[in-house]
């Protein structure tokens, strides 16, 4: 992808100056602020009207910027030799002395740090002097933005400024991982959990819906495209739109298909986008059909389940 530097700087010098502005990442948009900035950080949580129970996730360029922050250990640094910068993110303990802001943490000593792959906003945080704190480009509990245009249609003028990066990759958030102690999944995501565990040779517990939030995407309703969501459906309503995984030969208006070939790891980049067009299409809710809860599958089954819940 070509790198407009000119669009790179305007960015710069309005988080320079504590404003909010979407920027592109491999696996969504994201509002993103000066992560050491009160008044930044404030700002994020406005403008997604966010739970400020609800932490956020700290960009960051390079291990050497993240040692400032973090107490490192050796499974993230396994974890991170291997699969950064991508979509993972790590739980790790915050140093006493660091400036992050405890609006980021909601005054926790915890911090959740990521090293995103997007060309684009690796640039950006290179040209920084300060890690940028960047949850979805979305409104609180609803579907993530995976394209400029998205983040345009939940946000208007209230947005700053969005940096152009294209459609996301990978097009659901990143798997977030508590490393503090013994390793444990807090989000599933962008990278599938038998990867990590490939790496780091040991078992990972899944804790997807504590008691208490601990890290993005936890929250018992999360991802709705605004309409009513029915899971594991085999006969719609009227007025439905039926949701499926792989494309079958019916030519009908209010099929959704996620792939072509019933490809998991496609489906899930297609699932927010398509979510957005049922929407804007006037259905009065979506029908899913039945998806395989293994790799990515798993992924798409959390997202769905939470939206259902709206």
């Amino acid at each position: 992808m070509k790198i407009n530097l000119a669009n790179i700087k305007k960015a710069k010098n309005l988080l320079n100056k504590r404003e909010c502005i979407a920027i592109p990442t491999e696996t969504v948009y994201g509002i993103a602020g000066n992560a050491y900035s009160d008044i930044a950080c404030r700002k994020i949580f406005k403008l997604k009207s966010r739970p400020k129970n609800n932490p956020l996730i700290v960009h960051y360029h390079d291990l050497k910027r993240l040692k400032n922050d973090c107490h490192l250990n050796s499974d993230f640094l396994k974890l991170y030799r291997k699969f950064c910068p991508g979509p993972l993110t790590f739980i790790l303990n915050l140093k006493k002395n660091s400036k992050i802001s405890k609006i980021v943490t909601n005054k926790k000593n915890t911090l959740a740090v990521r090293f995103p792959k997007h060309p684009v906003t690796r640039v950006l945080l290179e040209r920084l002097k300060f890690p940028i704190a960047a949850p979805s480009a979305n409104i609180s509990s609803r579907v993530s933005a995976v394209t400029s245009n998205e983040v345009k249609d939940d946000f208007g003028e209230k947005i700053k400024y969005i940096l152009e990066g294209g459609k996301s990759l990978i097009g659901v958030e990143s798997t977030i991982i508590d490393l503090r102690k013994k390793p444990k999944i807090l989000r599933l995501g962008g990278l599938e959990i038998k990867s990590i565990q490939k790496i780091l040779k040991k078992k990972i517990f899944i804790d997807i819906n504590p008691s208490k939030i601990s890290a993005p995407g936890q929250l018992r309703v999360h991802y709705s495209p605004g309409i009513p969501i029915r899971l594991n459906v085999r006969k719609i309503k009227k007025n439905e739109a039926y949701l499926l995984i792989r494309k079958k030969n019916i030519n009908k208006s209010n099929y959704f298909f996620l792939s072509r070939t019933g490809n998991l790891k496609e489906a899930a980049k297609n699932l927010y986008s398509t979510l957005r067009k049922i929407k804007k299409n006037n259905y009065n809710s979506i029908a899913v059909i039945k998806i395989p809860n293994k790799g990515f599958g798993r992924t798409i089954n959390d997202r769905l389940l939470r939206a259902s819940k709206f």
